[in-house]
């Protein structure tokens, strides 16, 4: 799942894809890349300016239908929690409600199943849209986990999303400390025991800038292992940044796992 977000003060690339062209460009290299899902997205997750739901439209209402126009097979996503904006993408051509706040608007579950599109449900420590974390606690952080985002699983299906179309994320960094983060990453096989695929969104996030002391620029490598261990346990969707590294260690998990063959095999045979 490559990240392309429209918004002039994101925390990894700090606006290079709020241009429609830049974005439509990030795109394209995307998909050459490998990306299977590309995710949209129209407001940071971060504190700042509130973002009205016109502006959000503004940035991602009609690029979606261009992103689907050019691209008829490709899996889009939109990161966004409101319902309003999630009514314009579905008509637009998205194929899955990417939402991050832990269903904060219950009514984004019903656009899903109206629509006929996928839904991720999130877990953001029940916190309000675009809020840090302050000196949170939990009695068992992925026992919280599972418990919120297999309810919010459990209902979008009642009320319509189909199951197959359904996803799990443990929101790494959302509601969290870094320590919690580290812990929903290493009890990854948790999350897939409850039979919903699992989407980590890890990519150069504060946990992994923390546990190695590097700046966001400087997380690659930190964010590859995090992955590597993510995918060993069996998680399925990985958004990222940096998709070429990102789709490269995530064969080479495959590989080691023997659930694909070596791309050549030369060695030891000539």
């Amino acid at each position: 799942m490559a990240i392309v977000n429209r918004t002039p003060d994101s925390f990894f690339d700090k606006g290079a894809t709020y241009g429609e062209s830049e974005a439509l460009a990030a795109v394209e290299r995307a998909i050459a890349e490998g990306a299977g899902i590309i995710d949209i997205g129209g407001v940071k997750a971060a504190p700042g300016a509130e973002i009205s739901a016109a502006e959000e439209l503004r940035r991602i209402g009609g690029f979606v239908a261009r992103v689907r126009a050019a691209h008829p097979d490709v899996v889009i996503s939109v990161d966004t929690y409101r319902a309003e904006v999630g009514r314009v993408v579905v008509a637009e051509g998205a194929d899955l409600l990417n939402d991050a706040w832990g269903g904060v608007e219950p009514e984004l579950a019903e656009v899903a199943a109206a629509g006929g599109v996928g839904l991720v449900c999130t877990h953001a420590g029940h916190l309000p849209p675009r809020t840090r974390p302050h000196r949170m606690t939990y009695q068992d952080v992925v026992a919280d986990i599972v418990a919120t985002t297999c309810g919010l699983a459990e209902r979008a299906v009642a009320l319509g999303v189909r199951p197959d179309a359904v996803v799990i994320d443990p929101g790494h960094d959302f509601g969290k400390n870094s320590r919690h983060s580290m812990e929903a990453t290493r009890r990854t096989d948790e999350l897939v025991a409850t039979g919903w695929p699992v989407l980590m969104a890890m990519s150069n996030k504060d946990f992994v800038g923390e546990a190695l002391d590097t700046p966001v620029e400087e997380r690659l490598e930190g964010t590859l292992a995090a992955t590597a261990v993510s995918a060993w346990l069996g998680a399925r969707i990985f958004r990222a940044h940096q998709v070429a590294a990102t789709r490269r260690a995530l064969r080479m998990v495959a590989a080691i796992r023997g659930d694909a063959d070596l791309t050549v095999a030369r060695r030891g045979l000539a």
